[in-house]
């Protein structure tokens, strides 16, 4: 028996590595826009609309769902643990130790809240389910497969390639959050947003500092897109939330450890 012809082999690499990781980060985009961007839940914030957001945009659509594909992209060995960065523990406390110094340090120096710490802090926590979904989507499912389909051409192009891929689709999640906004200046935001997470995610190759410099980026870039008048009495649902995300982001962390395990030969 002969095995698949090249241009099978080649449609089938288009599919699983190009097609449905984009199909997925539409599902996730459309379902940012319908529960969050037509109500501009970010700009006035309710209990319930901030847990629905959470749960089916942010953890079902863009955690949940790209997590499925992950775990099949393992047994056909496109992407590995440390590719998408899910790294040992004591790895990862250090680089969300140096993450969070360098992010409270831009927040003492450019915070747009100004003086007043504890306002940007809540806008990072109602925007961290968003940061972890964004991380997961564009660079732990799209930028690895992106990666994956043109790893022949060595490490340098498929880092440029997931790297400008994966910033472009990042930035179109702005027209996703509270669209009729001021467009033009969230998009330039996005994309400078964009180009530097992915960098910071190749780089460092770590889910949750990663996860971290997003929710950072992202309380800057969308300030000016939120309303804080109600910021207050949400708090216990911004805190429920957060923490939820958090937890199925371990806990899909917990199951990719425990059914595989990437190896690192000698030499590599």
């Amino acid at each position: 028996m002969t095995g698949p012809s090249p241009a099978h082999a080649s449609r089938s690499a288009v599919l699983r590595l190009l097609v449905i990781p984009s199909a997925v980060y539409t599902v996730w985009v459309v379902a940012t826009f319908l529960l969050e961007g037509t109500v501009s839940l970010f700009q006035h914030p309710d209990a319930m609309g901030i847990f629905l957001y959470t749960s089916m945009a942010c953890i079902l659509s863009g955690m949940v769902i790209p997590f499925l594909w992950i775990r099949g992209s393992f047994m056909t060995g496109a992407v590995n643990m440390f590719q998408i960065g899910f790294r040992a523990v004591r790895r990862t406390v250090m680089a969300c130790a140096l993450t969070i110094l360098a992010g409270y340090m831009s927040v003492v120096l450019f915070s747009p809240f100004g003086t007043d710490r504890m306002a940007f802090a809540e806008m990072f926590l109602i925007l961290l389910p968003t940061a972890i979904a964004s991380v997961m989507v564009c660079w732990v499912l799209v930028g690895t497969h992106v990666q994956a389909f043109v790893r022949s051409g060595g490490t340098l192009i498929s880092i440029i390639a997931g790297s400008l891929v994966t910033a472009g689709l990042f930035c179109l999640t702005s027209l996703a959050h509270s669209p009729a906004v001021r467009v033009q200046p969230a998009l330039a935001g996005f994309l400078v947003l964009g180009v530097s997470a992915a960098v910071f995610f190749f780089a460092v190759r770590d889910v949750y500092a990663g996860s971290i410099f997003a929710a950072v980026g992202l309380t800057f870039v969308m300030a000016d897109r939120t309303g804080m008048e109600n910021t207050h009495a949400m708090m216990p649902a911004v805190y429920g939330s957060a923490l939820l995300a958090v937890i199925a982001l371990v806990g899909i962390h917990l199951y990719l450890s425990r059914n595989f395990m990437t190896v690192r030969l000698q030499g590599e």
